[in-house]
């Protein structure tokens, strides 16, 4: 199993950038494909981005391409992502989420897909 702890979240104003952070507990985290998802008041959880296990393949949703990227540090077992351009329709709790992949080619886009999930870290912007 692996555990996930986010870190990063807080109150922004519209225009500002943040840094999310997700320490996998892992020493084998370079075997895991990789998710941020968020969920706002009163909607569905969806996918913000994710990342194959090798680093080598991200996706980003269309409603953050351009603004939000997905990385992460094999070294630090750290999976990041840098959020640019924030407006108030980024408000949500976002959580990091794992799944084990040995191929470490392919991201996963399914909520479904991921066995490990954090518990989350606030994001609010303000207009």
């Amino acid at each position: 199993q692996v555990q996930l702890v986010e870190s990063g979240g807080g109150l922004v104003q519209a225009g500002d950038s943040l840094r999310l952070s997700c320490a996998a507990s892992r020493r084998t985290f370079s075997i895991y494909a990789m998710g941020w998802f968020r969920q706002a008041p009163g909607k569905e959880r969806e996918l913000v981005a994710s990342i194959s296990a090798n680093g080598g393949t991200t996706y980003h949703a269309d409603s953050v391409k351009g603004r939000f990227t997905i990385s992460r540090d094999q070294a630090k077992d750290t999976v990041c992502l840098q959020m640019n351009s924030l407006n108030p329709e980024d408000t949500a709790v976002y959580y990091c989420a794992a799944r084990l992949d040995y191929s470490g080619t392919y991201y996963y886009t399914g909520e479904y897909d991921y066995n490990y999930w954090g518990q989350g870290t606030q994001v609010t912007v303000s207009s």
